[in-house]
């Protein structure tokens, strides 16, 4: 194929996804007020906890076997990769840009967090329906295409709620930390005060031993009530209500009825007794897709009505998502074909590069505004970046489908 027809084939997708968001930021414009901040929010919501997940559940149900899991495996470790290059730029980028505190946890998550699913879910099943596609049949290619986009949005959640949350966690709080102890010393002229404890309450009770005349029995509960608050800080620290998200339990669900044979012969086919469970699930599953493009489309008005973020962090991570990512995805991932560690599949190697080049994930404002804190800062930074995504996008699609032709 030559290159032109395969930049026009990858913009076709890039297209459509940008027409529905240039809809969503109508929609939401305070004239129109149909898609308004708390459409949005109840929008987002329901797209959350049951849209997404159904789409997740379903697709990987009808997909995943022990055979594609084999083949699948390199997935997870590459998406990884991509996380662990991004927070080394993001790095990079905060001791050139030397931002605020509170922003540094922003910026790592923005370059090393990507929009792993519903970008992949929007361009890979376009680019199948192309009559210049290099994937063969366009039905087939489509269903795999978006098993692995489901699959990829599954992992990255993990990722996401895991790594990204704690990493802006720890930022704000070091950064509330630091502003506290300042204003401190500076409230105090000539002296420092010593009012505050140096241990906490909490501190303080781990400080007392058992007297040494307590009874076995006794001794025994005690330490079962240790190991539940053991288990009990470890869960809140962990936040592992974040981690198991709706989408995660999909991908659990999803996993679980495509390896298990009984399970999967009950639910999937034709000739399933229970396919109308299936054929239901998809069929909102489908609706995830336009749906989500309408919301970032909604949330990226809010971008273009706030400021407060140097160009040189814009720039920054513009270059690091846009620019060093893809280039570091193409070697990575060619190494890995090259070396055995990933299947010759042109589809597979595809949604694998393309990994690497999709702009940050929409998922970073939900994290900003549960902290209360760099909400502006991730609008202006989400338009930016999803704006020159439109462009990108296109360009390196072609550069990945040539690659992989």
């Amino acid at each position: 194929m030559q290159l032109w027809t395969l930049f026009l084939t990858a913009s076709i997708p890039v297209l459509e996804s940008f027409l529905i968001t240039v809809l969503g930021s109508y929609l939401a414009l305070d004239r129109v007020n149909i898609l308004g901040q708390d459409s949005r929010k109840h929008l987002n919501t329901i797209v959350f906890y049951v849209f997404t997940p159904a789409m997740i559940a379903a697709n990987l149900a009808e997909t995943i076997t022990y055979d594609s899991m084999i083949k699948l495996w390199f997935m997870p470790v590459n998406m990884l990769l991509i996380y662990i290059v991004g927070s080394i730029f993001g790095w990079i980028l905060i001791k050139l840009t030397r931002p605020p505190p509170h922003l540094r946890g922003l910026i790592l998550g923005c370059c090393a967090a990507g929009n792993m699913g519903n970008i992949p879910l929007i361009i890979i099943p376009a680019v199948c329906n192309e009559s210049e596609s290099p994937f063969g049949d366009a039905n087939i290619c489509a269903t795999n295409g978006v098993a692995y986009a489901s699959l990829s949005l599954a992992i990255g959640a993990v990722y996401l709620w895991t790594y990204v949350y704690n990493i802006i966690r720890i930022s704000i709080k070091t950064s509330i930390q630091d502003s506290t102890h300042i204003t401190e010393i500076s409230s105090t002229s000539d002296h420092i005060s010593c009012t505050k404890p140096l241990l906490s309450s909490e501190d303080k009770a781990y400080q007392f031993a058992l007297p040494y005349s307590v009874s076995a029995g006794d001794a025994k509960m005690t330490h079962l009530g240790i190991i539940k608050e053991w288990m009990a800080m470890m869960k809140e620290k962990l936040k592992l209500k974040t981690i198991f998200a709706p989408s995660t339990i999909a991908a659990i669900v999803g996993f679980s009825i495509g390896l298990i044979s009984p399970i999967r012969n009950l639910l999937i086919g034709e000739d399933a007794p229970l396919a109308v469970i299936d054929d239901a699930t998809s069929l909102m599953g489908k609706a995830t897709t336009p749906l989500l493009t309408l919301i970032i489309g909604g949330n990226l008005v809010q971008g273009l009505r706030v400021s407060g973020i140097r160009k040189s962090i814009l720039i920054g991570i513009i270059i690091v998502k846009f620019v060093a990512s893809p280039l570091i995805g193409i070697l990575i991932v060619r190494g890995a074909v090259r070396f055995g560690l990933v299947s010759n599949d042109p589809l597979y190697v595809f949604a694998l590069l393309l990994q690497f080049s999709v702009p940050p994930a929409m998922n970073m404002g939900t994290i900003t505004q549960l902290f209360g804190q760099g909400q502006s800062e991730c609008s202006v930074i989400m338009l930016w970046t999803y704006t020159f995504a439109s462009l990108s996008l296109t360009f390196w699609c072609a550069i990945f489908l040539w690659l992989v032709a």
